[in-house]
């Protein structure tokens, strides 16, 4: 942790090297999230509710969603940018040196400028609290709905960088899951039909953290759908064995 958190110092200071490029792209990243709660207050607004959930229990929705894809991208950029990294050769250098593959991966790039992303999901987030008579337990949840959220995302990144050890780009079929889910996971995903729904609940386990657990929040379902996202986290599982395998088959570029 100690070698992880050099690394971050110096994205910092690189980064506040470029003061004021470095405060535009905090204002961008900003202006994503307010695109997305406008787009929630313009249907809300017009229809009353979708779904029917109504546009605070929607900004609770969009708010946990957004905070994990934010965190997961901050945090995991080096694997969502692996194709640059296998392409110009610094893979290979990686390989060699005596410190753990992953963590190394993961200092290629840190994205500094979501973190104002991630404070705005928390705003909407305690926005959206108050369509929900909170207990302890309920919080709690919504905390692991947050980091259930995290780890699903990360595992995203994980395995589209695995994939690029044989396909060498990134596939955008990924972006369906990742910067896709933060644009539609502003509503619950039961919205989308019963297909959908099963889809982001058996395979890619979003449902894990936002639908399921967001129905007992809202006291609409039972008590153990706010379990749920504990579960969450076995993606990584799968994740982790497809990352190995192309490390395993990797070939260097010769370069």
């Amino acid at each position: 942790m100690k070698l992880y958190f050099h690394y971050m110092s110096l994205h910092v200071r690189s980064r506040m090297a470029y003061k004021a490029s470095f405060l535009m792209e905090c204002l961008g990243q900003m202006l994503i999230g307010l695109e997305l709660i406008l787009g929630v207050y313009f249907i809300t607004e017009r229809f009353g509710s979708v779904g029917g959930y109504t546009l605070r229990e929607c900004a609770l929705c969009c708010g946990t969603v957004l905070m994990a894809s934010s965190l997961a991208e901050c945090f995991g950029r080096g694997f969502d940018h692996f194709s640059y990294v296998l392409s110009s050769a610094r893979f290979d250098r990686l390989l060699v040196q005596p410190r753990p593959l992953v963590l190394q991966v993961l200092c290629t790039e840190l994205r500094l400028n979501l973190v104002p992303r991630v404070a705005e999901a928390a705003v909407m987030i305690a926005w959206g609290a108050g369509s929900v008579r909170w207990t302890a337990g309920k919080a709690a949840v919504l905390v692991l709905m947050v980091l259930g959220g995290t780890s699903v995302f990360f595992g995203l990144f994980l395995l589209s960088a695995a994939m690029c050890f044989y396909t060498l780009e990134s596939l955008e079929v990924m972006n369906i899951f990742t910067d896709g889910a933060r644009e539609y996971g502003k509503y619950p995903f039961g919205v989308y039909g019963r297909g959908v729904l099963w889809l982001l609940t058996l395979i890619v386990p979003l449902a894990l953290c936002q639908h399921w657990p967001l129905r007992y929040l809202l006291d609409r379902g039972p008590a153990v759908f706010g379990l749920l996202p504990l579960l969450a986290p076995l993606f990584l599982i799968p994740c982790t064995l497809a990352w190995r395998h192309g490390v395993r088959h990797y070939r260097s570029t010769g370069s």
